[in-house]
């Protein structure tokens, strides 16, 4: 096994920028030891050629990861996004928390629909993190813990309704997502006052 890294690492070696830059260099050392430039100390110059061209060569740079397509992202989450709906059919909820529900479900369902909403939200990966928590974990969590919390409160009552805290749940990824279809709304807005200017200016007597 360390014979094979060994090896690997020495196959490396002789494939890298250094070994290829200082082998020129020290081409171009033997070229002069033949035209009798080098002398007596020909092999001091070629040593001393690979090695500088070994030192100058620029270090060998892995390449970048490839991560997932932003738009893949969004064409998964999308997916995911009607199993929750199918999920939330089949449950039963107060009121008050399956209104914050159906609004939470509007933005959710705007800011993922096909265009240019979702183009602009793919640039954003702090957002697209954030709706496939919301979609994936937070959601599904808060209803799933409703449920089971309820059938304890049934048994013993008086305790504090579990439907408080699920419509409050729900009123905070509400307001999260709102607050990201808000930072699209005020970048186009943005976008439009900039093109606003540059035709001003473009049209401005000089």
């Amino acid at each position: 096994m360390a014979t094979s890294r060994t090896s690997g690492r020495t196959l490396a070696y002789l494939e890298s920028r250094k070994n290829l830059t200082g082998s020129a260099c020290g081409l171009a050392g033997l070229a002069l030891t033949f035209t009798g430039l080098a002398g007596a100390y020909w092999p001091v110059v070629i040593a001393g050629l690979y090695a500088a061209g070994a030192l100058i060569a620029p270090p060998e740079r892995p390449g970048a990861p490839e991560f997932t397509d932003p738009n893949e992202q969004l064409d998964a989450l999308r997916g995911d996004f009607s199993t929750l709906k199918t999920y939330l059919t089949e449950v039963e909820l107060p009121p008050a928390a399956a209104g914050r529900l159906t609004e939470l479900d509007d933005v959710l369902a705007a800011l993922l629909e096909p265009g240019w909403v979702a183009d602009a939200l793919a640039l954003d990966p702090e957002a697209v993190h954030a709706l496939g928590r919301a979609i994936r974990q937070d959601i599904p969590e808060s209803v799933d813990t409703y449920l089971r919390t309820r059938w304890w409160t049934r048994l013993q009552p008086g305790a504090e309704p579990p439907e408080r805290h699920l419509e409050r749940q729900l009123t905070v990824l509400y307001d999260e997502a709102r607050a990201y279809a808000s930072a699209l709304r005020e970048a186009e807005a943005r976008r439009q006052e900039t093109h606003t200017r540059y035709l001003e200016e473009r049209h401005r007597p000089s």
